[in-house]
């Protein structure tokens, strides 16, 4: 039902989302309510707080998604008082063609892509944090981390590709390196087609030094826990984006 104020009540589109991955699970949440009209073009989101406590996320957490939609032109924040978050249209057809034909033409289809990714990326984590890295690799893995971090939006596929691929070479598997290499072809395709998020990047840099430090300090368990968390954000902005 849809107030005479604009704002549409659209709860029962939001679930809790998991710890871990909040920020892009959030995005996921309201684009999918968009998508699904629960809160139509012209409408009000929930009340922040409201929202917030639905979603089980901070406000701080549900503002970044907020701003990372209002920056491709999906939502607007207002003052004033009928001010709030207002939908400004579903995203268009033309917006996930491009994502469409990269999983149309991907070998398996996305579900064989992420559980290919998940197996492989997961187990060169795991495997490079298990061995005794000389110091020449532990060059290698700081410094391929920190040109991701300062990597400029054009050139930051190419660097935090660069970063994954360091991982799987860590791993001291040629054939294990390999798979990664085909892994991150595979999901790069998918990913140069939905919009790069800034908020997101920054997300993911954290998460890019819990890796790190986990392999760097000689964790399996911690770096193979830390890696599925990563790509599992992946996952989550690709179905948002396809929902």
């Amino acid at each position: 039902m849809t107030a005479s104020n604009g704002r549409a009540g659209g709860f029962a589109a939001f679930r809790p989302v998991r710890a871990g991955n909040a920020f892009e699970e959030t995005v996921e949440q309201l684009l999918r309510a968009v998508k699904l009209g629960a809160v139509p073009p012209g409408h009000r989101l929930p009340p922040e707080r409201e929202l917030a406590g639905t979603l089980n996320v901070s406000r701080d957490t549900l503002r970044e998604a907020i701003r990372a939609l209002a920056a491709e032109g999906i939502v607007e924040s207002r003052r004033g008082r009928s001010g709030g978050t207002y939908v400004l249209k579903v995203p268009a057809p033309t917006e996930t063609t491009g994502l469409r034909d990269a999983l149309a033409e991907l070998p398996g289809g996305l579900e064989d892509t992420l559980i290919f990714r998940r197996a492989v990326e997961t187990g060169a984590a795991e495997a490079a944090a298990g061995r005794a890295l000389e110091p020449a690799q532990r060059r290698l893995l700081t410094e391929r981390l920190a040109a991701a971090e300062t990597a400029d939006l054009p050139d930051y596929r190419l660097a935090d590709t660069r970063f994954h691929l360091a991982v799987a070479e860590l791993s001291g598997s040629s054939a294990l390196a390999a798979a990664v290499a085909e892994a991150r072809l595979r999901i790069n395709a998918l990913l140069d087609s939905i919009p790069m998020l800034t908020v997101n990047l920054k997300h993911t840099a954290i998460q890019h030094e819990r890796i790190a430090a986990a392999i760097l300090g000689g964790d399996p368990e911690a770096a193979r826990r830390a890696m599925a968390e990563h790509l599992e954000g992946t996952e989550v902005l690709l179905r948002g984006f396809l929902d």
